[in-house]
């Protein structure tokens, strides 16, 4: 007898990958390509793009690990250490991936900022320490329930296996060394609160706040660049080339916003919603979690690919590839529309 409802149990399972296998492959695969864009290209193989490389590898392995991250929202039948390694490497992963958007954003951030002392740097100077710093402590902090911060002896767990559907005899959970295995046996309540809002909130606050800040050196440096414009015209009346520049700053302001309501606004709302739920101890539909999970955390998971693809050295040597197969299927078509002929 399993420790969820079989039936409940595989329909969460085909719910998830359902809806993360695509999302999944997409990810995969656009990440494939921007990472064979910078190695083919030598002009790109520096410290800036070294950072956003990593980021990328970071991202290509949260797409391999997202239909594994809702998973750890159904009770399954485990050991111990595969519930713990079932919980602790999608997390790793999730974090590490975290810290290295944080690092890119802020590399770019002082690049902008603070050009003139832009290339002293630490990160620059020392780029494996720079790789160190948002690999290592992703993994530590990870790791933690496995070192003993967990719940998987409390007292909670010692008569039943929770389940969302019902309650199970753990002598019924228990065989061939498996047992059940929940979330809430792998994270405490702490371990959850301080990754969320000690860790994961905090990134992101602080990659809208640069960004934020990024935009408003922006639009000042525009204002000068329009008055300097208007006092070498002599003119008092805006040019179409100052229209054409605060154009082309209200389209970056549009897409910036936009990608964060579609990047970061859906992993918040599931955030949150895990959150209330955990506080108030009340079951929720599995389905409910499982949408929310994909959603959210594959949302999140396309920020680095807007910032890749927008890039058209990175992606064109794919563009390049795609040309000549074009060009040769053509060539082979009229080949064989002139020996019909």
């Amino acid at each position: 007898m399993d420790c969820n409802d079989s039936h409940t149990l595989l329909s969460g399972e085909e719910l998830i990958y359902t809806i993360t296998i695509p999302l999944s492959t997409s990810i995969i695969l656009a990440n494939l390509v921007i990472i064979l864009g910078i190695a083919w290209n030598r002009q790109l193989h520096n410290t800036p793009n070294y950072f956003f490389l990593s980021l990328l590898v970071a991202d290509l392995c949260t797409g391999v690990a997202l239909p594994f991250i809702p998973l750890m929202g159904l009770n399954r039948e485990l050991s111990f250490s595969s519930c713990m390694v079932a919980h602790i490497f999608p997390n790793f992963l999730f974090l590490a991936f975290l810290l290295n958007l944080v690092m890119v954003h802020y590399e770019r951030y002082i690049c902008i900022v603070d050009p003139l002392h832009y290339n002293n740097l630490w990160m620059h100077r020392s780029f494996p320490l720079a790789l160190l710093v948002v690999w290592t402590p992703p993994l530590l902090y990870a790791s933690l329930p496995a070192f003993g911060w967990n719940n998987w002896t409390g007292p909670d767990w010692n008569g039943c296996c929770a389940s969302s559907q019902k309650i199970t005899p753990l002598s019924n959970c228990s065989s061939n060394g498996t047992t059940c295995c929940s979330y809430r046996r792998v994270f405490p309540n702490a371990f959850i609160y301080l990754e969320v809002y000690g860790l994961v909130l905090p990134a992101i606050l602080t990659i809208a706040g640069m960004t934020g800040r990024v935009l408003w050196i922006t639009r000042g440096q525009l204002k000068d660049i329009c008055r300097l414009h208007r006092s070498v015209e002599r003119g008092s009346q805006a040019s179409d080339q100052e229209h054409k520049l605060n154009l082309r700053y209200t389209r970056c302001v549009v897409a910036v916003s936009l990608t964060f309501l579609a990047c970061w606004v859906p992993y918040l709302i599931y955030m949150h919603v895990c959150i209330a739920f955990l506080i108030s101890d009340t079951k929720w539909s599995s389905t409910t979690h499982i949408v929310l999970s994909c959603t959210g955390i594959g949302s999140m998971a396309v920020v680095p690919l807007v910032l890749g693809l927008a890039n058209r050295q990175y992606t064109e040597p794919a563009y390049k590839l795609l040309q000549k197969l074009r060009d040769r299927w053509r060539r082979r078509t009229q080949g064989a529309e002139e020996v019909a002929v």
